[in-house]
């Protein structure tokens, strides 16, 4: 521990010279912010869970495998892969006896929730027997039996109904008569703000759709038994259901059979803190590195002039190393504290946008602090390392020579790594252009990252080429500052390229997230404008009335009216070793393809939707390409609640992205959804008025209108992250021109004596300025561009949509920040020197 105490020659440069150091420290706070914000994201995705609430009374619960799992490869690189599934898998009612046999139980009871309409309401189904385990109470009648039904107050009050009296209501079986058998309160395990209807035990699969299926099984011990029970119960429920497929839950295990949007949930979390705290942590790297070596650059005249009085190259290298260990974790710590504020803010956002489930808490621990902390120290104590081997290595008289006049041929093995990073960038895009959808946008994530490394890492080459370019333009201006600021930008391109790359990162990262989302919303909101041919659109917050197709049908007028039942599957794409299941929204259609071409324009590019059925499908463009099949072809998919078919391929078009990605006909979804209730009714002819009683009745293009809005507001995690991204990088840039100014407070002051006008020097800055502004920009727009058009191309068949405006003010921030960075130091250091 001794050999690594700061020294003596660190403690003076931080003391005398805080200045030098503080931009070293907010580029490393900066860097702690972002990674420990991401670092508690992804902490608490992988240690999220929602207490039971529902099951709390039952030791154990049975329900099925809520994951769709693909394997790949064999032997030893043989691996699986697993996804949430879009709807709930549900167990055999049949298991039921089987746990109610296992010594301890006293019963195990099958549960059940589904949709249920009461006109134009809502209400939850559930099976009678579910009192046993959740508390409900009967204030009034008896338990129901087949064709009966007890109702909680809510509903008693929307149906304005008592015991004894009929209600018409609508399930997945259809609408029917049922006698109100009695009235219950609502137990500790029911949700208590839902209106709730209890249905006969054996009725209730039937009623929700799925005969001889339930939600979960739930098992019950017997009276006396204790918590350390439990384990034994649940050995034994596993042991009698063994090769069932079904899971067997205990503790928090149970919250999640309950709440599905766990799954949902820790994916989306570990996405976040993972995949793109993996990338904000290269871009924290990338800028750490600049700014530290930056700093020790220049400081290049002191360590020639130690050199010059006898300090060893060791004493150079520990008091360069002494320095990170100094400020790295001051600044890390400091970081931190923002950082969790923005964990915070970020996770309140994704419970808000129903992300994350109420119950979920954010995780706030010493392991991401201390790695964010860590990571800002490792990278301090690299890039230190690496800036000083040269002036510690080489003699002290060329050391001066090196400190008074940049060396101009930039190392061997940076430019060679350099090169490497700009040919697999051109390779990834070269491949990301062939590619189709998930394929495309993995590979461009390539492309942004090594054009980026590329960039970093022959910067000085770059920034003297960019410097040669634009200082033509300001050679040819005229003005003496401009001349001066070119002639500058020439001499002096490290200290150039360490204030460009920043502001090529800023606008790489910040044009891709955001104009890869804009490119997708404009194809889609296009392919939906186009797509829906109908005259009405009707829709229906609880789900269309099962019979809402053909009370359309005869309206007066109406030559078409189609159901549609939206929902998601999953596909495996990719091909050999490296495939994964991608979620694809699905249309499950209730009328003919020829009906179907009435109401819609899916823009048929091969085959025909006339033979949609059973057992055959139609898919989007894109898709099949990803997926690898053609008209003809079998599709391998994954249905709602993990059941697997592999439908034919009948029909190829190209308007999924707007509409949907599957189409398929509505009895093969049916069985394997929790809703069976249509979502969207599309109509050709008849009029609103009469449409009215169905639902809510918009014309095409309102609905196109409601549709993207509800795209847009899931736009806010690109936004966010590009933002994020964006932000820090900006900040990076800011911080790196006022450390490059506050340096050159002594050439600043040399102008001002050999006659420049305190104007010539502060016009020279600003030139210098948007010289770096301006390469920064074309640069940043050039590795966006590299990365969206395979990218969009990929995913949406279109070239990127960039709006002028978004795009404008992106450029006109990364200038007014540059213009600002360097005159408000300026200003205070010519003051000062003056004064």
């Amino acid at each position: 521990m001794r050999r690594l105490a700061p020294n003596g020659l660190a403690r003076a440069a931080v003391r005398f010279k805080p200045a030098s150091f503080a931009g070293t420290f907010v580029a490393l706070m900066m860097a702690a912010l972002i990674v420990s914000a991401c670092g508690i994201l992804l902490e608490t995705g992988a240690r999220a869970s929602v207490p039971a609430q529902r099951y709390a009374r039952a030791p154990v619960v049975v329900a099925a495998d809520q994951y769709a799992r693909l394997v790949t490869g064999s032997g030893d690189s043989r691996s699986e892969s697993a996804n949430p599934l879009p709807d709930t898998a549900r167990v055999d009612t049949a298991l039921a006896g089987k746990a109610g046999r296992v010594p301890g139980v006293a019963a195990a009871v099958p549960d059940f929730m589904f949709p249920v309409r009461l006109g134009e309401d809502a209400l939850t189904g559930h099976g009678w027997g579910s009192h046993a385990f959740t508390g409900t109470t009967l204030t009034s009648g008896a338990a129901p039996r087949a064709g009966e039904v007890v109702l909680d107050a809510a509903a008693a009050r929307t149906a304005k109904a008592g015991v004894g009296d009929n209600v018409a209501l609508e399930t997945a079986a259809g609408r029917a008569d049922f006698r109100v058998s009695g009235l219950a309160g609502a137990g500790p395990g029911d949700a208590a703000e839902v209106a709730t209807g209890w249905f006969a035990d054996v009725q209730s699969s039937v009623l929700a759709g799925h005969p001889g299926k339930a939600d979960a099984i739930v098992v019950l011990a017997k009276d006396g038994a204790s918590p350390a029970d439990s384990p034994a119960i649940a050995a034994g429920v596993r042991k009698a259901l063994a090769g069932s497929g079904a899971e067997v839950r205990t503790g928090d295990g149970r919250g999640a059979v309950e709440d599905h949007g766990l799954a949902y949930a820790k994916e989306t979390l570990t996405g976040l803190g993972g995949s793109f705290g993996g990338i904000a942590a290269l871009v924290a790297v990338f800028t750490m590195s600049g700014t530290v070596a930056l700093s020790v650059a220049q400081r290049a005249r002191e360590f020639a002039l130690l050199r010059a009085v006898g300090a060893t190259p060791r004493q150079i290298r520990r008091a360069v190393a002494s320095e990170a260990l100094l400020v790295a974790p001051l600044a890390g710590l400091i970081g931190c504290l923002p950082g969790i504020g923005l964990a915070h803010w970020w996770f309140a956002q994704l419970k808000d946008r129903g992300a994350v489930p109420d119950a979920v808490d954010l995780r706030v621990s010493w392991i991401p602090l201390v790695v964010a902390v860590g990571v800002g120290l490792l990278t301090a104590l690299t890039a230190g390392w690496a800036a000083g081997r040269r002036p510690a290595r080489i003699k002290p008289g060329r050391a001066l020579t090196e400190a008074s006049v940049e060396r101009l041929r930039p190392g061997v093995i940076r430019t060679v790594l350099g090169l490497c990073a700009l040919v697999g960038g051109g390779f990834f895009t070269v491949f990301a252009a062939r590619s189709a959808g998930d394929d495309a946008a993995n590979a461009a994530l390539g492309v942004v990252m090594l054009f980026m490394l590329a960039v970093a890492l022959l910067g000085p080459l770059v920034a003297r080429l960019c410097a040669a370019l634009i200082g033509l333009a300001l050679d040819g201006h005229g003005a003496a500052p401009a001349t001066l600021a070119a002639a500058n930008s020439r001499t002096n391109a490290r200290r150039l390229a360490s204030a460009i790359t920043p502001i090529v990162l800023a606008m790489a990262f910040a044009s891709t997230l955001a104009f890869m989302h804009t490119s997708e919303s404009h194809v889609a909101a296009e392919q939906l404008r186009a797509g829906v041919t109908a005259d009405h659109v009707v829709t229906h917050p609880a789900g269309l009335p099962a019979d809402a197709v053909g009370r359309a049908a005869r309206s007066p007028g109406v030559a078409a009216a189609v159901g549609l039942l939206d929902t998601q599957v999953l596909v495996p794409v990719g091909s050999g070793g490296d495939r994964w299941l991608q979620g694809s929204s699905v249309q499950g259609v209730s009328g003919s393809g020829a009906q179907l071409g009435q109401v819609q324009d899916l823009d048929v590019r091969g085959g025909s939707l006339d033979r949609v059925g059973e057992g055959r499908i139609a898919v989007d463009r894109t898709l099949a390409r990803s997926a690898k099949v053609e008209v003809g072809d079998r599709l391998p998919m994954y249905l709602p609640d993990g059941t697997r078919t592999s439908p034919e391929v009948v029909a190829v078009y190209g308007r999924g992205l707007g509409l949907a990605a599957v189409t398929m006909d509505r009895a093969s979804l049916t069985g394997h959804v929790t809703s069976g209730f249509d979502t969207t009714l599309l109509v050709r002819g008849g009029n609103a008025k009469a449409l009215a009683p169905l639902g809510t009745v918009t014309d095409a293009s309102g609905y196109a209108v409601e549709e993207t809005t509800d795209r847009e507001l899931n736009a806010w995690a690109n936004y966010t992250m590009a933002g994020v991204l964006g932000g820090f990088a900006a900040i990076a840039a800011v911080n790196t021109l006022v450390m490059t100014v506050l340096d050159r407070r002594r050439e600043l002051g040399m102008l001002r004596l050999v006659g420049a006008t305190r104007r010539q020097v502060m016009d020279m800055l600003r030139w210098e300025g948007l010289l770096v502004a301006v390469a920064g920009v074309v640069l940043g727009t050039a590795i966006a561009a590299a990365t969206l058009f395979p990218m969009v191309r990929g995913l949406t068949g279109e070239t990127p949509y960039v709006p002028p405006l978004a795009y404008g003010s992106f450029a006109a921030t990364a200038v007014g920040l540059a213009l600002l960075a360097v005159t408000l130091p300026a200003r205070g250091a010519l003051g000062a020197r003056e004064g």
